[in-house]
């Protein structure tokens, strides 16, 4: 008896498909599907400088290897390497740089296949107080999530203020809304106390700004 119980349980398992499967929340479905979907068009970027090294995150924006980050990630740099989601590892060639007070950059690499992308939204049609998600590579650990909201909107400055953490190596990744679209490019964080790591208040440059840099600078590219 026991060992047709044992049976029929697998049989159930093998047709169904459900057993032993986590029921995920909404909200956890909709973060694990921004996740999987943008993910594999986020890079580690690490640039040489003459006194250091400098560390940041970049968007994939087109399949032959054009890449959006800060411009303070790069600038002055000697030599960049672009580390995929996957852990491969491409030479990239710094070819456009805004000023400072946008601190927005473009890399090219040259890959073995076409590569993911990422999708740039709508600057213009964000709220305070909606949901926003973030991925980048805080202190060197590649691929992190976190999650917070639109907490502020400086138009003098257009600046987007968000509580999502943003911690040393975010720089130059994307600020996301729920739907996967680059809302804002993470560039800084507020610290009065000297304290690098993140106190839930940090910034990004308005994705629309960065769709102008980009349009401005087609012809290097």
């Amino acid at each position: 008896m026991l060992k047709k119980i044992i049976i029929t349980t697998l049989l159930l398992i093998v047709n169904t498909g459900i057993a032993f499967t986590q029921n995920y929340e909404p909200d956890e479905k909709l973060n694990i599907s921004v996740y999987e979907k943008i993910n594999p068009a986020i890079v580690a970027v690490d640039a040489q400088l003459s006194d250091g090294m400098s560390a940041g995150t970049g968007c994939i924006i087109s399949k032959n290897g054009l890449i959006l980050t800060g411009s303070h990630v790069v600038e002055g740099c000697e030599n960049v390497d672009i580390t995929t989601y996957n852990g491969e590892v491409y030479k990239g060639k710094v070819i456009a740089i805004m000023d400072q007070n946008k601190d927005l950059a473009l890399i090219k690499i040259e890959p073995k296949k076409q590569l993911k992308t990422a999708t740039l939204g709508n600057s213009d049609d964000i709220k305070v107080g909606q949901k926003v998600l973030t991925i980048g590579n805080p202190f060197g650990f590649s691929g992190t999530m976190t999650q917070g909201i639109i907490s502020r909107i400086d138009y003098v400055k257009k600046r987007i203020q968000t509580d999502a953490a943003i911690n040393p190596g975010c720089s130059g990744g994307p600020l996301l809304n729920t739907s996967g679209e680059i809302i804002g490019i993470n560039q800084s964080i507020y610290n009065p106390d000297k304290n690098i790591s993140n106190i839930g208040i940090g910034f990004a440059i308005p994705i629309n700004d960065a769709k102008f840099f980009i349009s401005k600078e087609q012809n290097k590219f």
